[in-house]
């Protein structure tokens, strides 16, 4: 990379170094929490998750977000994850103690993660589809339509793009690659057989958890872009 003039090599090095330290610190604290096994702690485990996600969503927003589009980020990040994650604990995999932490925070990892993802997409789509079609938005406004009629495609639009990548990723799953979750069971000795079902149901949760996630922040938060006459606001950047 040098020779070609890219120059990326110290944040290479950095990133490295960074993941390695903490993988080790998170490898030692999951330890310690699994010999734990409390409610409690498995709770404010996956609150602590929840909180660290939220707040990534709002940095990688384009634009500063005012307080109703937070406030539609968070509420839908907390809403979905936590349906979705309590129908997979409790209904598919019938897990008991259902505040097991070895299998409930890492199963929150992964629901949590791809809907910080999914609604990352979400907010920054809908931002941009509002901001190029404004002068669409702002004529149908004006011939009596109501705002969410008037952002309803953008809407749809958004939804469709958002979720796109986590579609892929289950197209490709199995043909192109192995997903990290099966390959580490396999190596640990698992079945490939008994693998892939804990495969098929975690990615069946993540999809389900990002569409709501999604879905419940484009529905909500598109009244972020409107002030109390109904007329558009775009944020700055």
């Amino acid at each position: 990379m040098r020779i070609k003039g890219i120059g990326r090599e110290k944040e290479i090095v950095i990133s490295s170094v960074r993941m390695t330290l903490q993988l080790v610190l998170v490898g030692y604290i999951l330890t310690f929490i699994f010999d734990l096994r409390h409610p409690l702690v498995t709770g404010g485990i996956v609150a602590l998750m929840l909180s660290f996600a939220i707040y990534n969503i709002y940095r990688r927003a384009r634009v500063k977000l005012n307080n109703a589009a937070m406030k539609a980020i968070a509420l839908s990040m907390i809403c979905g994850t936590l349906i979705s994650l309590t129908y997979f604990i409790l209904i598919v995999i019938r897990l008991t103690p259902w505040y097991e932490p070895r299998y409930f925070i890492t199963i929150a990892g992964m629901i949590i993660g791809n809907s910080m993802t999914g609604i990352s997409l979400g907010v920054n789509l809908l931002l941009e589809g509002i901001h190029k079609q404004k002068h669409l938005v702002e004529a149908a406004l004006m011939l009596g339509a109501t705002p969410r009629a008037a952002v309803k495609n953008i809407i749809n639009s958004a939804f469709d793009a958002a979720i796109l990548p986590t579609i892929n990723s289950m197209l490709g799953m199995g043909i192109v690659f192995l997903p990290g979750m099966m390959t580490g069971q396999i190596l640990s000795g698992v079945s490939p057989v008994t693998a892939i079902k804990y495969q098929i149901a975690i990615m069946l949760g993540i999809v389900g958890s990002v569409s709501l996630v999604v879905f419940f922040f484009l529905h909500l938060g598109y009244r972020s872009f409107f002030n109390e006459r109904e007329q558009v606001i775009i944020p700055d950047a």
